[in-house]
């Protein structure tokens, strides 16, 4: 594994949910920090079929356009009774034809496809977040850190904090959506703690525990 020496990185992202998810992440550890889009980087195509593919194009891209390490997150919504999806194309399934996302209407989509497919128990509506981060250097180097958390899809939706999906899931062992958990309580996890909640948090503690000597 390759340790970070520098303190200044690119978050290689242009959606604004997940840049302050991981500026709030990274902000204990004293990174200098700016985003792709921020920096007017062109956001690259997401050809992969794996997180990790697409993670890692994002990552390269930014590193390669700046000289800096960058981190990207690929992240995404795996439902059972979907046969996984959208996984990787979760963000796809909020894209209206004009390109904007609208994740209201993607909440809705996955409830007809739970509802089509006779998921409407608590016990077959089982899913998990996947996070996995990429860490790219200039020189084609990628470390990658991969988090999941198990939940339940919820309907209707609750809460308003968050992005995404957030309002849907609901983790295991909890009674809240994400969408109803402050960024504290969602990422369930500082520099300080054991335990990590969000599939986001978890594979960043990894990334510490591996890249830095936090």
């Amino acid at each position: 594994m390759r340790k970070l020496e520098t303190k200044t990185i690119v978050v290689a992202s242009h959606n604004a949910g997940k840049i302050a998810e991981i500026a709030d992440l990274i902000g204990p550890f004293g990174f200098s920090a700016k985003s792709a889009k921020e920096l007017g980087f062109v956001e690259p195509d997401e050809t992969g079929t794996t997180f990790e593919q697409n993670a890692a194009i994002k990552a390269l891209a930014s590193a390669k356009a700046s000289g800096l390490p960058a981190l990207s997150d690929d992240s995404g919504l795996v439902i059972d009774a979907l046969g996984g999806a959208p996984g990787v194309y979760t963000a796809n399934w909020a894209e209206r034809e004009d390109g904007s996302r609208d994740f209201p209407w993607a909440m809705e989509k996955v409830e007809k496809a739970l509802q089509d497919k006779g998921a409407t128990l608590p016990e077959n509506r089982g899913a998990r977040f996947v996070s996995v981060l990429c860490l790219a250097w200039p020189d084609g180097h990628t470390e990658f850190f991969r988090g999941e958390v198990d939940g339940t899809i919820i309907w209707p939706p609750r809460g308003t904090s968050g992005f995404g999906y957030d309002p849907i899931f609901q983790p295991k062992g909890y009674t809240s959506s994400f969408g109803e958990m402050t960024a504290e309580e969602k990422h369930g996890w500082k520099p300080s703690d054991a335990d990590a909640l969000s599939h986001r948090a978890r594979a960043f503690k990894i990334f510490v525990e591996t890249c830095l000597d936090a």
